[in-house]
């Protein structure tokens, strides 16, 4: 059993300027709240804090952490308040223990690994500053450690919990000794006589393999040295878990499982990692297929080693992997390298590069003075792509950043999220457009007369939100024009002394419909209604007659003013069927000529151009846009932008603007960004094809001291 001295001493010891008086005034405090509370083993409960306590110190915690370790339970299991925490310590460790006593609210009940996944980013992402979860890591251990007195069912959950949420979690944090012992644990309680035979068959071979490990080092270096490489060779033994992953994998029994050991060589350089492979191949056969050369071919993640497996003295299996001593500080420091490769998972960059930082920020915890200045840089937002909020039910569901209660609705079901008319978050009345935060429980209020509104589009972030409101929207606003066509049908037919009704079951209308690719007479309704289709270019199709008595009647100035520009667009754009609407030009992704298009019919505006791809016509609703396409041999000077990465040195802004003039196009403007040694430039320029486009940015990557070229959108 630890005692609280112990704890002093420790932690005076890695952090001799630290404030003590705080963590005394933590221990009184525990101490009196948990007075007269036991553990089911019977112990004071008092021993646990002190417990998690002298884990943290193990990991050399700062003074605001340890006696959070003391506090963290005090909220939760006693009368103790939050407020009164305020108020004898201060808001940092009030912060710390709600953040933990949050984290012990929530219920993990899922096996599934996408959900678990889920909790894991969850806990980093509720806790904002890190040190909640190690906490929280540090209590779990201690909680794993005395297991044995739990019922064997809840045991058995709290196992799986541990298997599935925290020892990954450890791992990612680079904590490795306590992911290894959570794991082992866990599978104490959910596998007891897989682990009791493993445990016994380790125990009887340990001896055995120290004799056997030293044997192989022994070897390994006097052949280095009889070569005159360098290298420093250790060994290691698997722990339970690890074992019994293979076993399991495999379908094999513990007699069967041959490499127990692992073997690190890490040599002065690259040339010694491949002269040291050559010496291990040489002396021991290689198992086919297990090789592996990530330093010629690194990991998506940076990893860099050589793996290789070969068949060892007596017949034994060995896994030797191969490194510098820099590609051993790229795999130690890079917590996502690791965790991902032992995982099986691809890895990004993004994420790599935040666990390396965090891990370096662990380590240098440990080194610096002054850990309140450490912690102020600390306190992080990790995973700040998702939210996760609770249902009152005390279920987890994962949103985008940036969600909504309408996103949170459509989440839980969509006619929930069809019927959505308010909110309440932590028992309070939010807006719709209200930002849902970490650790929010959110209450959806609905109504069956209640449905989306157009607004909504605005401000939802999930894909199914906005998808089923768009589709609502579609449907309404379908229904609207098939009302508005057929109102301004029975008007026209009305001018010619016609009625709609009895002409919608003619042939003839069948005929003009299918010339405009239309199946019924809704469809007809609805076009006109959208503007897709104008009156009288249907009736020239329904009355081809008619069209030359229509020609010879005076145009109005605005059918005179929308002939002058369709000719003068006519050479430009082609709209299948259609030959006399407005055309203009969307300034969100400046189309150029040659590139693929759509169009979106705005009522009394024409029709607008996007490029294809552009992220605001793919919003828009489909049925308003239009197939559009470039004419043969367009010709259409617009603007486009250029970003240019390159060197920031004397002479290569004129190189590059003779570059861009070579090839005809005309720079409307240049904007020039500098920083160390590189420059960001921007030019606009103004180009009549795509293929001039492509050949100005191939030019431009050809230039010396060119990094990258390519064009941007506004």
């Amino acid at each position: 059993m630890v005692r609280f001295n112990d704890i002093l001493e420790k932690t005076e010891k890695y952090n001799p300027t630290g404030d003590l008086s705080i963590v005394k005034k933590a221990y009184v405090f525990s101490a009196k709240a948990h007075q007269g509370q036991n553990r089911l083993s019977g112990e004071p409960y008092l021993n646990h804090p002190l417990e998690v306590a002298n884990i943290l110190t193990d990991l050399k915690m700062d003074i605001p952490t340890i006696a959070t370790a003391l506090l963290h339970d005090t909220v939760e299991d006693t009368k103790a308040t939050l407020e009164e925490i305020e108020s004898l310590f201060d808001s940092e460790i009030m912060f710390l223990v709600d953040g933990v006593t949050k984290i012990s609210k929530v219920v993990f009940t899922s096996k599934k690994e996408r959900e678990a996944e889920s909790y894991r980013k969850m806990l980093i992402s509720m806790a904002k500053d890190i040190r909640v979860v190690i906490v929280k890591l540090a209590d779990r251990l201690h909680n794993m450690r005395t297991l044995q007195y739990m019922p064997p069912e809840k045991s058995k959950i709290i196992s799986q919990e541990t298997l599935d949420l925290y020892a990954p979690l450890a791992n990612r944090l680079g904590i490795a000794w306590i992911k290894s012992e959570l794991e082992d644990l866990s599978l104490r309680y959910l596998q007891p006589d897989i682990y009791k035979e493993i445990t016994k068959k380790v125990a009887k071979k340990k001896k055995e393999r120290e004799i056997y490990i030293q044997e192989v080092k022994e070897i390994i270096e006097k052949e280095l040295a009889d070569n005159r490489i360098q290298g420093a060779v250790s060994g290691r033994p698997k722990h339970f878990y690890s074992i019994y992953k293979k076993m399991d994998r495999q379908g094999i029994d513990f007699e069967q499982v041959n490499d127990l050991i692992a073997f690190r060589i890490i040599s002065a350089d690259i040339k010694g990692c491949y002269e040291a492979l050559g010496i291990i191949h040489s002396i021991w056969k290689p198992v086919p297929g297990r090789f592996k050369d990530y330093i010629a071919i690194p990991k998506g993640n940076m990893y860099q080693s050589l793996h290789t497996t070969v068949i060892g003295p007596h017949g034994e299996r060995l896994e030797i992997q191969l490194r510098t001593e820099e590609m051993h500080k790229v795999a130690e420091e890079g917590i996502a390298a690791h965790w991902k490769y032992k995982e099986g998972k691809v890895s990004g960059d993004k994420d790599d590069k935040r666990f390396s930082w965090l891990r370096q920020m662990l380590e240098w915890q440990q080194d610096m003075k002054d850990p309140q200045t450490f912690m102020e840089s600390f306190r992080i937002d990790l995973f700040t792509e998702e939210v996760y909020v609770f249902t009152p039910q005390g279920d987890v569901i994962e949103l985008p950043v940036g969600s909504t209660p309408v996103d949170f609705a459509f989440r839980i079901h969509s006619d929930i999220g069809m019927h959505c008319v308010g909110a309440k978050v932590n028992n309070t009345i939010v807006t719709l457009k209200y930002v849902l935060k970490n650790g929010d429980t959110v209450d959806i209020m609905t109504s069956k007369s209640h449905f989306p509104s157009k607004d909504w589009l605005r401000f939802v972030k999930t894909t199914k939100a906005r998808t089923t409101v768009m589709q609502y929207i579609r449907k309404e606003e379908r229904e609207k024009s098939i009302d508005v066509g057929k109102d301004i049908l029975e008007k026209e037919f009305k001018k010619r002394g016609k009625s709609f009704s009895k002409v919608l079951k003619t042939e003839e209308l069948k005929e003009a419909m299918k010339s405009f690719n239309l199946s019924t007479p809704e469809d007809l309704m609805s076009s006109m209604g959208y503007g897709k289709i104008i009156p009288r270019q249907f009736f020239e199709k329904l009355y081809p007659s008619e069209k030359a008595a229509e020609s010879k009647k005076k145009k109005s100035k605005l059918d005179n003013f929308i002939e002058k520009i369709s000719r003068r667009q006519k050479n430009v754009v082609e709209i299948k069927g259609i030959d006399d609407l407005l055309v203009r030009h969307a300034k969100c992704c400046n189309p150029i000529a040659g590139e693929k298009i759509i169009g979106f019919i705005t009522r009394g505006r024409g029709v607008t151009v996007h490029s294809a791809d552009c992220s605001y016509a793919l919003e828009s609703d489909p049925e308003r846009q239009i197939a559009l396409q470039w004419s043969k041999d367009a010709v259409l000077s617009r603007p486009v932008k250029i970003k240019v990465s390159c060197k920031d040195e004397k002479g290569l802004l004129a190189n590059m603007s003779a570059t861009i003039t070579g090839e005809k196009a005309n720079i409307s403007s240049a904007q020039i960004n500098t920083k160390t040694a590189k420059a960001h430039c921007i030019f606009e320029v103004t180009v009549e094809s795509l293929t001039q486009l492509e050949k100005v940015v191939k030019a431009l990557q050809k230039v010396k001291g060119v990094y990258s070229a390519e064009r941007v959108l506004n």
